[in-house]
């Protein structure tokens, strides 16, 4: 017989972006975590440094924002482009960093030193029962099924005490980085999406100089070489500088180059201005090329993320970005299946959804580098990218716009699926709504935009997309239209809501009186949290007397939709208008746990709108849903409610 093993829900490898925030997601709900990394301690300096507007977003629903922003780190509002002249260089233009048209909440770029990063996510483990153990590494693993529970088995040791240790685990995930030690072992090879490759340095350090744009994002471009400028925390900043190329005759992948010629070749690049250093916090020299792993799991037991499945050049800045949003697509997933909810095969939609995001970034990534180094805009294009309606869009005002979607985060979109409601979908109900057709705003798979309404328990102004937390939960937001022209369809959606049989029933707590008064998020379902948005002003909204009580319970979640929108300046109801509904009418939008849109329908009466939502959801739970469900003895809307 085999000796025990220790057994966890996860062995995570690796703390970085991908691993902690993986981490932190199964320690809040609950996951018992063995959580290594090879180093002694997290990251001193470097490394990854940018949190884009979209992670800064997650970072919020997370409630880990705050404590981000307590570093008081740089923020990038604008880049600016110089290009050479006869004395040098000079300012070509400027741009926003996150513009208008995107619609952010947060229209910059947030920079902090990755160590200070992942200390953040650290204390969030470590307060839910959660710690990363170092320096171990992984020396071996297998998914042998000797226990069909936890089917892989792992080989640890610790790195400075030869002390070797041997668990078993559910899942095993990677997040080593690029040098992944689980990828080579289960022989997925990275495919180069480009031949040409860079040997970059890249520096940190507190400077003194003359240029005026030292507190921006830079891109400079001179006779003497190229600089991307990047503001950091605590007065400093950090330097990129191309040092060689696969188009060079001399091409060495292994050339480098020391800290003074890099600051040499810095002085030369930024003339007729000057620079010194008061000291280097960090240095490093090292090749990038853009690559994708083949694939990212082969078993849905061991998974990869970040940098352990792609790499791609420093001008992006999507490393710990893409990461972060690796590990919050398969956390969510894993909790689904494991929590009893959804069906083992949808963990099949990780490597589908963030592969294919992947692949957009590195195409994206080589067309960016490519027209960075063929020319520099002018300021008349610069001036045309940033026009609300430009006139015409050369290649430059096309690419600038598709970058700062990819950069800011906001340009993930999933392609159709399981969850994102597409008319090939097996839910194929008339009532489903459809961006491509024009009867909504919103597009299935990508993030639910913002809004602004007034939430009614106490009249604060809030942000509707971030009321309700990344807890693993499917969120459906009923946009209820006008009340005293709706009241029939949103009785009717309560009242078909809560029959036996439904999605929403067949997953209510078994003990409901249980449940905390008190709850705001779950007090039905580990699963689902209602809001409700009605066109009215709050004074006229009394919940309990408007509302069916199965809405009614969710006291903290139901908003008059009052609030001007410089981008709806005619609409009565704004939230209504900006997801494309009849201010009048409503609609629901099923959200995914990761805040992207899964299915959007319309509010009829009748039984037709739950009717599509059962179909939807029918579609991966794990229950048999509709009139062949279990029963729920006792149940009465108003004693449950």
């Amino acid at each position: 017989m085999a000796a025990a093993h220790e057994r966890y829900d996860a062995v995570i490898v690796g703390a970085g972006p991908f691993g902690l925030l993986l981490s932190t997601c199964l320690a809040r709900w609950g996951y018992k975590i063995k959580h290594i990394d090879n180093r002694p301690e997290p990251t001193p300096t470097g490394r990854a440094d940018g949190i884009q507007p979209r992670s800064l977003d997650l970072l919020r629903n997370m409630g880990l924002k705050r404590a981000i922003m307590a570093h008081d780190p740089a923020k990038v509002y604008e880049v600016a482009f110089w290009d050479p002249s006869k004395d040098g260089i000079y300012r070509t233009g400027t741009w926003a960093s996150c513009p208008k048209f995107i619609d952010a909440r947060y229209p910059f770029t947030t920079l902090l030193h990755q160590g200070l990063i992942e200390r953040v996510f650290i204390d969030d483990m470590e307060k839910n029962g959660a710690m990363v153990q170092r320096p171990w590494t992984i020396t071996g693993f297998k998914n042998d099924g000797w226990d069909s529970t936890y089917p892989v088995e792992v080989n640890l040791e610790r790195l400075d005490g030869g002390v070797t240790e041997t668990v078993r685990a559910k899942y095993l995930f990677d997040g080593e980085g690029a040098r992944s030690f689980v990828r080579t072992q289960l022989n997925i090879p990275i495919h180069h999406k480009d031949p040409i490759a860079h040997v970059w340095g890249v520096m940190d350090g507190v400077v003194r100089t003359d240029f005026p744009d030292i507190k921006m994002k830079c891109t400079i471009h001179s006779d003497a070489g190229s600089i991307m400028v990047i503001p950091r925390e605590n007065n400093m900043v950090r330097l990129y500088i191309q040092i060689a190329s696969s188009t060079d005759s001399n091409w060495d992948p292994r050339k480098t180059a020391t800290v003074e010629e890099v600051q040499t070749a810095a002085k030369k690049i930024l003339k007729p201005y000057y620079i010194s250093w008061d000291r280097v916090e960090w240095y490093s020299v090292y090749p990038i090329g853009q690559g994708i792993a083949e694939h990212y799991t082969l078993d849905e037991r061991v998974f990869m993320g970040g940098d352990v499945c792609h790499t791609h050049s420093p001008k992006a800045g999507q490393g710990m970005n893409t990461a972060f949003l690796d590990a919050q697509n398969l956390a969510w997933k894993i909790h689904a299946v494991e929590s009893g909810f959804a069906q083992r095969s949808i963990l099949k939609s990780y490597e589908s959804e963030r592969k294919a995001i992947a692949e957009n970034l590195l195409n994206f990534d080589a067309a960016y580098a490519k027209l960075f180094s063929q020319r520099l805009p002018s300021a008349g294009e610069v001036k045309t990218a940033n026009a609300d309606s430009p006139t015409e869009e050369n290649q430059f005002v096309q690419t600038f716009k598709a970058s700062c979607e990819f950069t800011s985060g906001y340009g993930v979109a999933y392609n159709e699926n399981i969850f994102n409601w597409s008319p090939s979908h097996p839910a194929r109900s008339d009532l489903f709504l459809s961006e491509a057709q024009g009867t909504t705003k919103l597009r299935t798979g990508r993030i639910l935009s913002n809004a602004n309404v007034t939430r009614v328990a106490d009249a604060n102004v809030v942000h509707l997309e971030q009321e309700i937390p990344l807890n693993g939960s499917f969120r459906i937001y009923v946009f209820g239209g006008k009340p005293s022209l709706n009241m029939q369809a949103i009785n009717d959606f309560a009242s078909n809501l809560t029959k036996p049989g439904s999605f929403y029933t067949a997953y209510l707590y078994k003990d409901l009186e249980a449940i905390s008064y008190h709850e705001k998020h779950n007090p039905h379902s580990t699963f689902f949290t209602l809001a409700t948005v009605l066109n009215a002003r709050r004074p006229d909204i009394e919940p309990e007397k408007l509302l069916p009580h199965v809405l009614a319970r969710y006291r903290t979640h139901i908003y008059a939709d009052d609030i001007w929108d410089a981008n709806q300046p005619e609409a009565k109801a704004a939230a209504h208008a900006k997801m494309g509904f009849d201010q009048d009418k409503g609609a629901v939008v099923i959200v995914r746990p990761d805040g992207y849109v899964g299915c959007v329908i319309r509010l009829i009466e009748g039984s037709g709108s739950v009717d599509a939502l059962n179909d939807y959801f029918g579609s991966f739970v794990a229950k048999q849903l509709g009139r062949s469900a279990r029963k729920i003895d006792g149940f009465e809307q108003r004693a449950m409610l």
